[in-house]
């Protein structure tokens, strides 16, 4: 399953603020052994909004959608979503409860426009000010605030996408004395005895007798791939270092 992104905020787009939610994701992602496919940065516009859900809704990827869920003018996410995934933007019963119960009588009129979801919506939990997010069509959307958003993006993970998490992948580099030519050899031993590693060759193009080789993959299998490339760059007496 691809993982995407979906940044919404005028904003973000003038430079008034810098996002923060790209590199949280991408690292949440990868504490689980997923990665992020692709990211998108979308103004406060209506129809902009609307057919860049509808392209994420067709792409089949889960989607995490940043802001724009608030009670101001200006937070039209929960509208679009609605629009986009055809169906009517309906008062959730229990998100209606969650504000009322957090504000009082302050909910009114404004805060309570934020019960207003698309019809079908699972709520997400907000450990901050109970203020839910919520979940429609693989996409979930959580405010743009990242101390309620963060939390609430790896609830999401933990309850819908468990199932995919895999062991963290991790990366070891060699810097290997010696020229590209005279390492293929070794480079095919170890692509065959470790076929679930990535291999990578990368000759340094100002000092020619220099390259860098890096194992990818899962923890214990890049420590005993690195260990193997290592005895075989010994058996033929060319010399490396740890990068």
């Amino acid at each position: 399953m691809q993982f995407g992104v979906v940044i919404v905020g005028d904003e973000i787009l003038s430079g008034k603020r810098q996002d923060k939610h790209l590199p949280f994701v991408i690292e949440v992602l990868h504490q689980r052994g997923l990665t992020l496919s692709w990211v998108r940065i979308v103004g406060d516009e209506p129809k902009l909004l609307v057919q860049t859900f509808r392209e994420t809704q067709a792409s089949g990827a889960a989607v995490f959608s940043f802001g724009g869920i608030g009670g101001t003018p200006d937070d039209l996410t929960r509208q679009c979503a609605a629009t986009a995934f055809g169906v009517p933007l309906v008062r959730h019963s229990q998100a209606y409860e969650m504000i009322v119960e957090r504000f009082g009588n302050q909910a009114f009129p404004h805060r309570i426009r934020m019960a207003e979801l698309p019809e079908g919506a699972k709520l997400i939990p907000n450990p901050i000010n109970q203020v839910p997010g919520f979940s429609i069509a693989q996409h979930h959307f959580v405010p743009g605030f990242p101390d309620m958003s963060h939390p609430m993006i790896e609830w999401v993970l933990d309850q819908y996408y468990a199932h995919l998490f895999k062991v963290p992948e991790i990366e070891k580099r060699l810097l290997v004395h010696s020229l590209e030519n005279d390492l293929v050899e070794i480079e095919e031993q170890i692509v065959a005895e470790f076929p679930d590693l990535r291999l990578s060759s990368l000759p340094n193009t100002r000092n020619r007798g220099q390259v860098d080789l890096g194992l990818k993959g899962a923890a214990p299998r890049v420590a005993a791939g690195i260990t193997r490339l290592k005895t075989l760059l010994e058996i033929k007496g060319i010399a490396y270092q740890d990068i």
